[in-house]
């Protein structure tokens, strides 16, 4: 039997004192992190979006590019988009989704709301080359499975309620949602939500993305900051198989999901551990801008040194050098010299070796 089946569904419980250690220990990483977001809250955003748009995608078998999810990013958080690609519009719509979940989190959550969400994930109505019926719930006769393995040789790893029960099935869930904020505490909650949207499996396509946005959207109402600072997402996809795995166990069980909250917790916390780095690069970022903000770069200058800056110190094998500059820039030799000899002149770069084309160049310490 699947959780669904039981006649105590969607009633869940699990055991707050199993709970009680990985609920403090995510706490606490979590108030580290939200200490350190101040100095360049944008810039640190951005980094986190795109990784969290890029990983929840990887999730699913679907690779991005990762310069068109940056270029999306920069755009609607209205930062740079010089040297960026143009825009693909189911990118332009993941993005849209995850900004809405977090920035207007205070917002109701509506079914209008998910079936959109839903739809921004697929603007030409296909998931690779199938057709769907994009923001609107599945309405197949044919079962809701979640399968892997070669055909004639499947393993079904779980099958969702039928589809003309999705509506009732919404409905509590929304039900459920209104209440549970009161109820619950923020990080928990996010954990069931996700567990039992996912569960339904309301759409044809896209149900895991939704099911994680609705999660991230709990985070944002707990910590009340609008702002993504961790990527759930990226966690998840570097613990693919554990996710999977969680999911499975809880969803084949009798309601009890104390394992699965237990491991949303622990994956969490991780999460966290993993962006306080990409933060503390981002406020470096920000404050290395700011001591040059009377100082005029051009943007070629800028994108290198922005390179270099996500490398960090030594970051370039064997530095930086007019052949590399050119690469990354696409201008004539000529050029590469006189920028990167004004760079060392405003005291950006230092030169680590003498003579011609052997010049090699990093950030002054």
């Amino acid at each position: 039997m699947y959780v669904w089946q039981h006649s105590e569904w969607p009633a869940l419980r699990w055991d707050d004192a199993a709970l009680m250690r990985a609920l403090g220990n995510a706490r606490k990483a979590q108030g580290r992190l939200l200490g350190k977001v101040n100095p360049s809250r944008l810039e640190a955003e951005a980094d986190v979006l795109v990784e969290e748009a890029f990983t929840t995608s990887a999730i699913e078998g679907e690779k991005l590019d990762r310069k068109s999810v940056r270029s999306s990013v920069a755009k609607r958080l209205g930062l740079s988009t010089a040297g960026l690609p143009a825009v693909d519009r189911h990118v332009d719509g993941l993005v849209e989704m995850l900004l809405d979940a977090t920035r207007n989190h205070s917002h109701p959550l509506t079914v209008a709301r998910i079936k959109s969400w839903q739809a921004a994930l697929f603007p030409t109505e296909y998931s690779g080359l199938i057709r769907i019926t994009a923001g609107e719930f599945r309405k197949s006769r044919e079962p809701m499975q979640v399968v892997s393995g070669p055909v004639g040789r499947e393993q079904v790893h779980y099958e969702a309620p039928p589809s003309n029960r999705v509506p009732v099935e919404i409905k509590a869930f929304f039900a459920w949602w209104k209440t549970s904020r009161e109820q619950l505490d923020g990080l928990v909650r996010a954990a069931v939500a996700h567990f039992r949207v996912v569960t339904i499996h309301p759409f044809e396509d896209g149900n895991g993305r939704v099911a994680r946005a609705i999660a991230d959207m709990a985070l944002a109402q707990d910590e009340n900051t609008g702002c993504r600072l961790y990527s759930m997402s990226a966690q998840i996809n570097a613990e693919r198989d554990a996710y999977y795995s969680e999911l499975e166990k809880a969803q084949r069980g009798d309601g009890d999901i104390t394992g699965w909250i237990l491991w949303f917790l622990t994956c969490l916390e991780r999460a966290v551990a993993r962006s306080e780095e990409q933060v503390r690069t981002a406020v470096k970022k920000a404050e290395f801008w700011q001591s040059l903000a009377a100082t005029s770069l051009n943007t070629r200058q800028r994108k290198v040194v922005n390179r270099l800056l996500d490398a960090g110190p030594g970051g370039f094998e064997s530095g930086l050098t007019n052949r590399k500059y050119r690469a990354m820039t696409g201008t004539t030799p000529e050029t590469a010299k006189r920028d990167l000899a004004h760079l060392v002149e405003l005291g950006i770069l230092v030169r680590a070796a003498a003579g011609g084309r052997s010049a090699r160049y990093d950030l002054k310490p």
